[in-house]
């Protein structure tokens, strides 16, 4: 009887520790993730190939490590039988298996974060039915951790807006203007209740008129981490746009060239209204009495495009604006003893009147060729700078190196100074040591004077320390300004570091250009890009290769 308690006791202790700590409480859950709706063209009927759709699953990893394990995800594939025809393209077919009535596709990792699991090609069948919506499902099942399902609702037909291409001039001049006439259609199946024209454009691009039914960016400035230089504007027009009408905004729109213009570009969509993007709190609405219109064109004013492709629903455009702009190197000149540390900000500013931006490719502005001078070692330099040799080649050891080339973003604004903060050790005193400052396009062995700074002359000034009375040796380009200095208030685009002008211990520094102190990275590379989110269309509008500058 005594054996018997014990063994219940036991047996007790047991489950109450499973009720404690339940075997699964630590598994991670992984979130499938799929479009929320598609639309597919309608089937062209007897000798036409229907339309593909791509439907794109994922899964998300957010525990900060790669699980291990193998998983398996599957689509039931039966209820889009006489509805749409799936595809695997030829890179997924090693990972997934398609048959009549499922997909089944395997992982045997998921990294962290956001990874695809399978792109579907969806079309419409032979004998589907306009209007008909199926619901499309991925599961997935592995050893230690559950997986969310992602649906999205398949849909024959369905709204499509089509943009036609604006005939706008590229060649331009500062202050100059013309007009922006947008025309739409809506090539699909469904009426679209209300439109929503978003127009992003560059820092020298501008709309001249205001509507109280649109809302804009306070600024376009460089600098700005929400726009990097673009300025935005999205007009809601309300009321039923239906399927095979041609519609055009009656209100004018003009863009403007600003002083500062000079490569800019612009891009423009339309999609049916409901979501505001995410930098919609950015934008201001005025109060001007004023409201945008459109109106219906006759029906043989036909767009040349029509497809539910959300693709379609958006141009982009190149400026070129008959501008320059002057860099200048700054002269500058430090004090100091043998075996002191001394500090010098070294670096150039755009003069303007024009501001430069690479948005397409993300390449470098402008490359400063700085040579350090006699007696001095460089002890601590910008991440922006490297070291080379004194002919300029390749260099193991950054610091130390008798010459620095140092980089800029892919945006330099109007009247924006840069400066390099660097430190150097004194270790002989050399009277008038001077290197200099040179700013320009990246070259093999340095810099070269860019095409369109009209004034090369004053790309190099001097780097003097223990200079006679002093001061700096009169070489070309502004002498750099005492202190600390502070940033231009005109542009706080993407100085390339941040730090103070004050001396090292016993030197005394004549100068520096103000550091702005923020740093803007260039947009991923690439062409231009189309990003969905939230419903509304976003563009990332790149810089082409060979392109003007």
């Amino acid at each position: 009887m005594r054996k018997r308690i014990s063994l219940l006791a036991a047996a007790g202790l047991v489950a109450v520790g499973l009720a404690a700590t339940p075997a699964n409480a630590a598994d991670p859950v992984f979130t499938l993730t799929s479009p929320a709706q598609v639309g597919l063209r309608p089937h062209p009927g007897q000798g036409g190939e229907a339309q593909k759709t791509s439907v794109d699953f994922r899964v998300g990893n957010e525990t900060g490590s790669v699980f291990d394990h193998e998983s398996t995800f599957t689509i039931d594939l039966t209820g889009l039988k006489g509805v749409a025809d799936v595809a695997l393209s030829k890179d997924q077919a090693s990972s997934c298996t398609l048959s009549a009535t499922s997909l089944t596709c395997k992982e045997y990792a998921l990294w962290t974060h956001d990874s695809g699991i399978v792109a579907l090609d969806l079309s419409a069948a032979k004998d589907s039915k306009v209007g008909t919506t199926v619901d499309l499902t991925m599961t997935g099942k592995t050893d230690g951790a559950t997986f969310k399902a992602a649906t999205t609702k398949v849909k024959v037909g369905g709204p499509d807006l089509v943009l036609e291409e604006a005939p706008l001039k590229r060649d331009m001049v500062p202050g100059g203007t013309q007009p922006l006439p947008v025309v739409f259609s809506n090539a699909g199946t469904e009426s679209v209740q209300g439109v929503a024209l978003e127009m992003n454009t560059t820092h020298g691009i501008s709309l001249v008129e205001k509507y109280d039914n649109c809302v804009y960016s306070e600024d376009n400035a460089p600098g700005q981490a929400w726009n990097m230089g673009w300025g935005k504007t999205v007009c809601t027009l309300e009321g039923e746009f239906k399927p095979g009408v041609v519609y055009e905004v009656s209100g004018a729109l003009t863009l403007k060239a600003a002083p500062h213009a000079f490569i800019d570009g612009m891009t423009y969509a339309v999609h049916e209204a409901g979501a505001q993007p995410k930098s919609a709190q950015k934008l201001g609405k005025p109060a001007t009495g004023k409201k945008l219109e459109f109106k219906e064109r006759p029906a043989k004013a036909a767009l040349r495009s029509a497809d539910l492709d959300p693709w379609n629903n958006y141009h982009e455009f190149d400026f070129s604006v008959k501008n320059s702009a002057d860099l200048v190197a700054a002269a500058t000149s430090v004090k100091g003893k043998a075996g002191e540390t001394v500090k010098a900000e070294l670096g150039f500013q755009n003069n303007g009147p024009a501001w430069v931006a690479y948005i397409r490719s993300g390449e470098d502005v402008a490359t400063t060729d700085i040579v350090i001078p006699a007696g001095a070692k460089v002890t601590k330099a910008p991440e922006q700078c490297r070291g080379v040799t004194a002919d300029g080649k390749y260099r193991e050891e950054n610091l130390g190196a008798p010459r620095y080339f140092c980089s800029t973003p892919h945006i330099i604004g109007e009247k924006q100074k840069f400066a390099y903060p660097f430190e150097l050790k004194i270790e002989k005193v050399v009277a008038d040591a001077t290197g200099s400052v040179t700013v320009g396009q990246w070259a093999q062995d340095g810099t070269a004077p860019q095409s369109w700074d009209p004034n090369h002359a004053n790309n190099k000034a001097g780097f003097v320390i223990n200079g006679k009375d002093g001061g700096t040796k009169p070489t070309p380009g502004p002498s750099a300004s005492t202190g600390t200095g502070t940033p231009t208030p005109a542009v706080s685009a993407s100085a390339s570091a941040s730090a103070s002008a004050s001396a090292g211990s016993g030197a005394t520094p004549h100068g520096g250009l103000a550091s702005t102190g923020s740093t803007v990275g260039p947009v991923a590379a690439g062409g231009a890009a189309l990003v969905a989110a939230g419903g509304v269309l976003f563009l990332v509008f790149r810089r082409r290769a060979g392109g003007r500058a």
